[in-house]
């Protein structure tokens, strides 16, 4: 005879929430009973290693799912560890876990709504989802304890509580018979659950087998009906064995590229497989990739970053980013913890102190992998490198506890030779003389090459870095110096060769604007400039061209001020220090100018000109399009004629 019982009070809430509140995610009830049952079965299975007496211990261990589309019902069967009378009340009936009353209190008061996962994570009370879908469910179980009787609970979820009653079942182990909702029909369909099973628990321990009942208009018995879906479900639908839960010893290239390729859809094979496990501190399994290109592919259904995570093979979060630092995300793959519970969140696992354990664990393999790469294949590397240069160097500013082992990764191009050079290779071919280490910032490689501010250093043959990254602009300020060797941008204020490099050869003919000529013009270009520039002088270093752009100390170059633009951070324009060249030709010939005439038309425009060359060469100049009219206007002032009739 059945006996009424009355849900706990939270269960009551939660069922409240459940039922008529969340209308997201609903296709982890299936997840959630699977968990369950793979439960169930892993603990019959302990149970029979060390006691005999174990009723159906026969019984094949696995899950049967059975669906009927035409009445939407769902049949869900384990020949697992089974439940007494005592424990399905136990079980199902009471949340044995504190502050599962000021959680659903908060939420009754109109705090933000939760989802599903965040429930279940929360209580570990994956049951319940089922009334997400579900408005009547029956589980119906036989313990493994040779004198327990099989018992029945039956519930709709609603106030009247749940029944309980005898129950005949000859096996082993629990069914879940769900009658779906209305609004819940789309999971009484064969294909819609094996694609969640698929996607959520395609790694269970044990067999998932799916059939479904036959159609009624078919005309077939009920013995038939059984037996069209024993017959359906001959094959199981999961794979069982992880990829990355078996020994790299027993995978080829071959299967760890189809994974990738499943994975992200990437038709490129991946750069590297990292394949790892652990047993201590932490055990887990990792099988993550790093991929050929930086750039996502189109096709690839994995459009955000993170890692798919996995608790004991079954899937909790599809894409995880606490797993790896930001400047790892790149890497695809997937991570299984025996340590972390099944019923965690994304929420929980944010908090949860072993993830931030296995986040620095795997991290350190990412890292350990790229500089066994470097190391064993420069070459590989270097096509690596010119992909993933940002990341490394984004990782090299923000994460101060790997910096030591990021540094050996960086690769810089160098106004000496076409290769890159490392900083430890810098650092151990400095100049006679030379303490600092040299870098030039421009938008590329070949704009690097062209600086003007790099004769000088070519003339004493030192060797400067080229930056022409974005990132560079927190790189060098982050890092200040490497084994005591400070940065130094070669468009530095105090900046001196003194003493550094070879002697520089003097020019023959070297033509010189006199002392009193020069600071004529200085004075005059500093009136005309005004406060486009914080002052002008003359160049100590200057070789090739007329003039240079010199940054004053304690201000941002302009790879900072670039940065903070993308940040929507108000930038104040640096007004910087003009240097000319006294012996450069058009320096003197603007020097004669002056002499001749200070009202000269082409002499302002000159000046104007020089300054605004000068910022497009370092790449600042904020409107580069203008220049166009304005090189015009020069021509046209230049070849005016005279009003001698000479030119």
């Amino acid at each position: 005879m059945a006996e009424t019982h009355t849900f706990q009070a939270e269960i009551k809430q939660l069922l409240n929430i459940l039922v008529h509140s969340l209308y997201k995610d609903r296709e982890i009830f299936l997840r959630e009973i699977i968990s369950n049952a793979s439960d169930a079965l892993n603990r019959v299975r302990f149970e029979m290693l060390t006691n005999e007496d174990v009723f159906d211990r026969d019984a094949d261990l696995a899950i049967h799912i059975t669906v009927d589309e035409a009445n939407h019902t769902i049949l869900i069967s384990d020949t697992g560890i089974g439940m007494t009378a005592d424990e399905i009340v136990d079980g199902l009936g009471v949340i044995a876990r504190s502050g599962a009353r000021a959680f659903l209190d908060q939420v009754g008061q109109g705090e933000a709504a939760p989802t599903a996962t965040e429930i279940i994570g929360q209580f570990g009370v994956g049951f319940y989802s089922v009334f997400m879908v579900a408005d009547r469910v029956e589980v119906t179980s036989r313990s493994y304890r040779p004198d327990a009787e099989a018992v029945r609970w039956i519930s709709s979820g609603g106030d009247e509580g749940y029944e309980i009653e005898p129950a005949e079942k000859e096996h082993r182990g629990t069914d879940i018979l769900i009658r779906l909702r209305d609004d819940a029909a789309e999971f009484a369909s064969e294909w819609r659950l094996r694609d969640i099973i698929k996607r959520h628990s395609d790694y269970v321990n044990f067999p998932i087998y799916l059939g479904k009942v036959a159609a009624p208009d078919e005309e077939e018995t009920p013995d038939d009906q059984e037996e069209t879906a024993e017959e359906h479900a001959a094959e199981p639908v999961n794979q069982q064995t992880a990829l990355w839960r078996k020994s790299p010893d027993e995978i080829d290239q071959d299967a760890y590229n189809s994974f990738y390729s499943s994975l992200t859809l990437d038709f490129e094979p991946p750069r590297r497989v990292i394949h790892t496990r652990a047993d201590a501190p932490l055990q887990f399994y990792a099988l993550l990739y790093i991929p050929h290109s930086a750039e996502r592919s189109m096709f690839t259904p994995r459009k955000e970053p993170g890692l798919k995570l996995y608790a004991r093979k079954v899937l909790i979060d599809e894409y995880n980013t606490d797993l790896l630092p930001e400047y790892l995300w790149f890497v695809q793959g997937v991570v299984d913890s025996e340590d972390l519970p099944l019923n965690v969140s994304r929420e929980t696992v944010q908090d949860n102190p072993l993830v931030g354990k296995l986040k620095n664990v795997l991290a350190r393999n990412v890292i350990n992998d790229i500089k066994a790469l470097a190391e064993q294949s420069p070459e590989d590397y270097t096509a690596f490198w010119h992909e993933f240069r940002a990341f490394l160097k984004h990782g090299a500013v923000s994460d101060y506890a790997n910096r030591d082992r990021l540094l050996p990764l960086l690769r810089f191009a160098s106004s000496q030779g076409e290769g890159l050079v490392t900083l430890d290779e810098y650092v151990e071919n400095l100049a006679e003389g030379q303490d600092a280490i040299y870098y030039v910032v421009a938008d590329n490689e070949e704009a690097a090459a062209r600086s003007v501010h790099l004769d000088a250093f070519r003339a004493r043959g030192i060797n400067v870095l080229y930056l022409t990254d974005t990132i560079d602009g927190l790189l060098v300020p982050s890092l200040m110096n490497y084994k005591g060797h400070a940065f130094v941008a070669v468009d530095a204020d105090d900046l001196s060769l003194e003493g550094v490099g070879q002697t520089p050869e003097e020019a023959p003919d070297e033509e010189t604007v006199e002392a009193g000529e020069l600071d004529d013009l200085v004075s005059y270009i500093t009136g005309r400039l005004g406060e486009r520039v914080k002052s002008v002088r003359a160049s100590k270093l200057l070789a090739r061209g007329p003039v240079r752009l010199v940054t004053p100390a304690g201000t941002m170059d302009r790879h900072q001020e670039r940065l903070y633009r993308m940040l929507d951070k108000e930038v104040t324009d640096t007004a910087r220090i003009l240097e000319i060249n006294p012996h450069h030709p058009l320096i003197a010939n603007l020097a004669e100018r002056l002499h001749a005439d200070r009202s000269d038309p082409v002499l302002e425009r000159g000046v104007d000109m020089l300054y605004e060359l000068a910022m497009l060469a370092d790449g600042i100049h904020p409107n580069p399009g203008v220049l166009a009219s304005d090189l015009l206007d020069i021509l046209q002032l230049a070849t005016r004629p005279n009003t001698d009739g000479t030119n």
